[in-house]
Order: C-alpha cells, then structure tokens, then sequence
C-alpha cells in the first residue's frame, strides 16, 4: 500500500490511535523505503492533506522533523528538509514551533555547506513567525543573521539586522550572546570603513578572558588591519599607539607595517604587497570615481595616476603625507607627486583635504607650488608621547627594535635641543631683566 493511501487510512481510525500509527508509518517509511526523499514528501502531503486535529498533527509533525534530522545522507537530508519547508510555509500559524524548528535544522545544514545566504533568509523566516517568542531568542537570531550575511560580504542586507539586534542588545546577560553581538558590531564598523572605530573595538574584544587565546590574537590581527587602514589624523593616531603599547602585538603578522605607521615612516608600494595579499575583499573595495582626485584641464599633461584607487592605497598615501610632515618643512608638489606616486595635482587635493579635515597642519601656497608644514607645540608633544611610549613596551623582534633605536633618537635628540634652546632664551631675557632693574 502506498504512503498516501495508508496515511487516509489512519485517518479514518479512532483519534487516539492516530498518533501512533503515524509514528509507526513514519519509522516503516525511513527503515524500508527505497525512494526515501520522495516517501518522505508523500507522508508529509498526506498528513497535510488528511486535516488531522492538531493535537494528532503537530506531535507527528515534530517525530517527522526529528526523522528528518536523523538521517545519514547528508543530500537527501538536504533535499527533504527544503521540500518540506516549502510545503509547511502556508501553515505557519498552525505550526510555527515545529516549523521554526525545521528552519533552524536547515540553515544549520546549509550553513555547513558554507551557503551563506541560503542559510540567513531561512533564519529570517524564523524571526518573521516567531511572533511571541522570547527576545533574547530574536537577539540571538538577528545575530546569526548579521553573521551569515557578512561571511557572504553582504554588509547592506546584514545591517537591517544588526539594527534590529541593537536595538534589543540590552535584553540578554549571556556572556556569549553579548560577545557575539560585539563581534558583530566591530565587523559591520570595519564594512562600513568607519575602520578607527571598529579597531578600538576589536582591541577591546582581544582582551576578553573568555575568549581562547587564538581568537584574542585573531581580534588584535582585525584590530592592526583596520587601523593601518583608517585614515591618517590624531584619531589614528591614538589608536595606533595603543596597539603598538600592545605586548602582544609582537604576535601578529603585521607587527613590522604597524611599527613604520607608528613611526610615521613612509611606504615603498614593494612593502605594503604582503599586507595587501592579508586584507578581506571589502578592505580591497576600489574607491568610487567621485573619491578620486579630478585633474583640471591645465594638468593633462601631468603623468602618474590620478589619485588613490582603492582604500588601502589611500591609508598609504595620507599616512606618507603625514610622515613626510614629520620630517621635512615643506615639499613641492612634484616631490609630492614622485613620493605618493601620482600626479602633483592629485597630491595637492589630497592634501587640502586633509587640511580641510583637521587631519593635517599645513598651509599650500599655488604660486610657489609648495605645501608648508605647520609644527606646534602639541605636534612635538604627540611625538614624545610616541617616543616615550615605545621607549616603556615590551621589547619587539630585532626588525622592530631597529625601527626605534633609528626614529626615536632622531627626535629625542630634536626635542633636548629646542627644549635647551628655549630655556637659554628664557635665561637670557631673565638676565636682561635684572640687568634692567639694577641700573
């Protein structure tokens, strides 16, 4: 006898007997078929289709979806949970605990099978039904969402979500739920490029006890890369010295680039290669024509490219401009150019940007085709904080101790000599003054 025809068969028998010959059938079925992806379906329709009470169909449905579970071929398994999930969808206020539960099995599956996207708009079917479940359960499944979504790079569809998940991140005392929602939080920073942002907080994740060590090691690694990669200023400049303070940042792949960055060393493009090779697709994104510098037509001839094509090129670019201001007065728009390696007018309007941005104390004077660098009392005192930060960490690989014997003597030495310098003309006016009083 058929499958649909033993179900209408059960439905005709007293209700208490139901239930378990609907069980009976269900284990017949998986212990005996040999089309068992179609069998399986067929029971499923018939249950259906026999307007069984809910007190009979809902217990038959969940054996049935725990059968589903249970079996060992993973394609089959596969192929029946999405059938199954089809068919159920237009029962979903009848049946919303067994089909949420169908959904999370599912993208489970599917999740393993790295098909990210599948895998989240299940789950969304499930926060959609879940009407009166608890709200630490939606947090938790807002997050799994957010999670999804951003393996696939798809920032903009995992940002509804992580809304949504904000807005209710209050709700649960879960260590993990709230590490989780955290670790989101720094990936969706680090997507929307607000990078300063999302390496404070990865840094702040990478001290968590609860975490393994690898995993905090991991954070400190996201951390190094989105502040290599946030524009160059003060707000870097912050969150730099903090990972370079860092003792374990020794531990990190990019120890050497985040040393230069601290040191305000300029970049060859040969040495930002294997960094460039580390970054995530996001992190390579090329900028929008808009981002780049537009040449006026009196500089067509001007050879080199016309501005920062991608993101990193741009961190790398500013970070020379702001080096170069470390050590020079000023410097020309062609030696600008060659250094940045674009033409002199895109170094120009980068660098008026960042005037313009409070990132940069320069003024830029066309007629002269000169950007002159401003240096003031808090620029020496961000040095030697700096220094004496470096100066007081953990000792680094050979590589890195070289870096700072070679920049910080240089400015020790700058600083002991403006601070004498300063202090003779103080003594020297003092003198002038007694000299005055006395006669």
């Amino acid at each position: 006898m058929e499958v649909d025809q033993r179900v209408e068969a059960i439905a005709s028998m007293p209700q208490r007997d139901r239930a378990p010959a609907c069980m009976q059938l269900l284990n017949e079925v998986v212990s005996a078929s040999s089309s068992l992806p179609l069998d399986l379906i067929r029971f499923l329709d018939a249950t259906l289709a026999s307007d069984f009470p809910p007190i009979v169909a809902r217990p038959t449905l969940s054996t049935y979806i725990e059968t589903l579970c249970n079996i060992v071929n993973r394609d089959v398994k596969k192929h029946a949970m999405g059938e199954s999930l089809q068919k159920l969808q237009s029962r979903t206020t009848t049946y919303e605990e067994q089909i949420t539960t169908l959904r999370e099995h599912y993208a489970t599956l599917l999740e393993e099978d790295e098909e990210w996207i599948s895998a989240a708009q299940v789950l969304v079917g499930v926060v959609t039904d879940a009407s009166d479940r608890p709200v630490e359960y939606k947090l938790k499944i807002y997050i799994r969402i957010v999670r999804l979504y951003l393996e696939e790079e798809d920032s903009t569809s995992a940002e509804t979500y992580f809304n949504r998940a904000s807005l209710i991140s209050h709700s649960t005392d879960d260590l993990e739920t709230q590490l989780q929602f955290k670790l989101c939080q720094a990936r969706m920073l680090d997507f929307n490029r607000k990078f300063v942002e999302a390496a404070s907080r990865y840094h702040e994740i990478s001290y968590i006890a609860a975490l393994e060590e690898a995993d905090r090691l991991r954070c400190l690694a996201a951390a190094i890369t989105c502040a290599i990669l946030a524009p160059a200023g003060p707000r870097r400049s912050r969150i730099l010295s903090a990972l370079f303070r860092d003792e374990r940042s020794s531990e990190t792949p990019h120890q050497t680039v985040l040393a230069k960055m601290f040191l305000d060393q300029t970049f060859q493009p040969t040495e930002i290669a294997e960094f460039a090779a580390s970054l995530s697709p996001h992190q390579l994104a090329r900028l929008p024509p808009a981002a780049v510098t537009v040449i006026e037509d009196d500089t067509t001839m001007e050879m080199g490219k016309r501005g920062p094509e991608t993101l990193l090129d741009r961190a790398v670019m500013e970070h020379n401009i702001l080096a170069t201001s470390k050590v020079y007065n000023n410097i020309t728009f062609t030696g600008l150019g060659h250094l940045l390696g674009i033409r002199p007018s895109s170094g120009e309007s980068m660098v008026r940007t960042m005037i313009q941005q409070g990132r940069l104390c320069a003024s830029i004077n066309q007629v002269l085709g000169l950007v002159n660098f401003i240096g003031d009392g808090k620029a020496g005192d961000g040095v030697m904080s700096n220094v004496a930060a470096a100066a007081t960490a953990s000792p680094a690989p050979e590589e890195s101790e070289l870096l700072l014997d070679d920049m910080a003597t240089k400015r020790w030495n700058l600083q002991i000599r403006s601070t004498l310098q300063l202090a003779e003309a103080i003594a020297l006016r003092c003198e002038e003054m007694i000299t005055g009083l006395v006669q």
